[in-house]
């Protein structure tokens, strides 16, 4: 965008006037995107290749492809995780 504009994430109105007085929950504002942690569980691993440093991973991840995952197991109160 050239000369300046200032309206990428701005909002037009934010309320109805003096009726309500305040911003109604929910109201979609401008902020920050992204940079959180998210965890995915119910994943399944499908293949692990050592020669090609892979896993295989079913089911959808976070993110764009190329970024680094941290694959732990589940915490799961009162079941034990097999360890292989």
């Amino acid at each position: 965008m050239t000369h300046g504009s200032k309206s990428h994430r701005a909002l037009g109105s934010i309320r109805a006037g003096t009726t309500p007085g305040r911003v109604y929950k929910g109201k979609k504002m401008p902020g920050r995107m992204g940079g959180t942690k998210r965890k995915i569980r119910k994943l399944k691993i499908v293949k692990i290749d050592k020669e090609l440093n892979v896993v295989m991973i079913k089911g959808a991840l976070p993110g764009k492809p190329g970024n680094l995952l941290r694959i732990t197991p589940a915490k799961i109160v009162g079941v034990n995780i097999p360890k292989n």
